[in-house]
């Protein structure tokens, strides 16, 4: 049973709920996005607010943050990129005419996906939009990219020549029920992956295996090639929709509305882990260190040992759903609906977990060393018999 902990610090900044937490590549700093229109940029190094991006004309829905750039989406249906330093708007993306719910950055590109049932891309230095991806029915919820060099061999790139100028491709998942994989230079839908018979509401990519995953509100988790388009695995004892995912070391972490959250072994679809205890839905995940951390609809963090899935903590503090979570120099941080954001103290927590993994390997490393000596006395023994038998 789990012990409760107290957050170290809690940013009570926003006037509305957060509803998107991203930390910088090089772990410096933090942006929250949030129902009060604004986005605040946070240091790890002090956990203080250094930033204060206004400008947006409704709620903003979710946040993007690289090294020197911030980006946020809004309900106002534009895309804004800022100054990390200055706090300066330097770029509004202007085109979708509904609510766009999701960015992503890749290389030079910025892809969005929008409640008016497209997604679209832009260049991120000239404020232009590139490309327009229209084929879904609904809304586009959910993306990701890949390129194709890292996923096709030489001759299959040979069938795709008016493709070779880029080779990029996005994927979108949507409400429509489908999953689309796109060419970025032509805007061509590649492929258009069917079986799903409830809303996408994640994805999560693995280019080097030629493998995407899919949730869903059909309470299911399919497994695709997206090279062939070929469904491989269907993941199904979920009994609500599929909120999140998360993929380590080949083993798949889901996070549901059933306030679950289950372990699947990706090479041979057995489910191997399930992780109880949430009271409400389970809203996002994050493995670290052999550890499983969870934030609910119940208002509480937890944190499982992803092996055994015995919970180790529960965090408490928060008034709503926790909608993200990050990990950072061993610190959780919590972003709620309740407009704070908590940072939790999980030293204790990883330190028990490496003595633990620590342990395990000191006994599995005996016990392989007892039998690496069964097996040379068993030769031994084995070889004298042969030698008395005269063979």
């Amino acid at each position: 049973m789990g012990n409760s902990g107290s957050a170290v610090k809690v940013c009570t900044d926003h006037q509305g709920g957060i509803n998107w937490l991203s930390l910088s590549p090089d772990g410096q700093r933090l942006l929250t996005g949030s129902e009060d229109g604004t986005a605040r940029l946070w240091s790890t190094a002090d956990s203080q607010c250094h930033g204060h991006f206004q400008g947006h004309e409704s709620y903003i829905t979710f946040c993007h943050l690289e090294n020197e750039a911030a980006f946020t989406c809004s309900a106002d249906h534009t895309i804004r990129k800022w100054d990390v330093l200055t706090g300066q708007c330097l770029a509004i993306y202007r085109g979708h005419t509904s609510i766009v719910n999701r960015i992503l950055v890749a290389k030079d590109y910025l892809f969005s996906g929008s409640y008016d049932r497209t997604a679209r891309c832009w260049s991120v230095d000239k404020e232009k939009q590139i490309q327009e991806f229209r084929g879904h029915r609904n809304c586009v919820l959910t993306l990701a990219h890949y390129s194709s060099r890292d996923v096709l061999e030489e001759e299959e790139e040979e069938e795709e020549e008016e493709e070779k100028v880029s080779r990029d491709l996005l994927v979108t998942g949507s409400t429509d029920c489908t999953v689309k994989v796109w060419w970025v230079s032509s805007g061509r839908c590649y492929q258009t992956l069917l079986g799903h018979t409830g809303a996408v509401l994640c994805l999560i990519l693995d280019a080097p295996n030629r493998e995407l995953f899919s949730g869903s509100t059909d309470y299911t988790i399919r497994t695709w090639n997206i090279v062939t388009g070929e469904q491989l695995k269907v993941f199904k004892e979920h009994q609500g929709s599929v909120i999140c995912l998360e993929l380590v070391n080949r083993h798949l972490y889901s996070g549901s509305a059933d306030r679950t959250v289950k372990c699947w072994f990706v090479d041979t679809g057995e489910r191997i882990q399930t992780y109880k205890a949430h009271k409400h839905s389970v809203s996002t995940l994050k493995y670290h260190a052999g550890i499983l951390f969870t934030g609910s609809g119940d208002a509480c963090a937890r944190a499982f040992n992803s092996r055994s899935g015995v919970l180790q903590k529960i965090f408490r503090g928060h008034k709503f759903i926790i909608n993200c979570i990050q990990i950072h120099n061993e610190l959780l941080y919590t972003a709620s609906h309740d407009g704070t954001l908590r940072i939790w103290d999980i030293r204790g927590i990883c330190k028990r977990n490496k003595r633990r993994l620590k342990k395990e390997r000191s006994v599995q490393g005996r016990s392989s060393q007892k039998g690496s000596l069964s097996r040379l006395f068993n030769n031994k023994v084995g070889g004298m018999v042969q030698q008395e038998n005269g063979e």
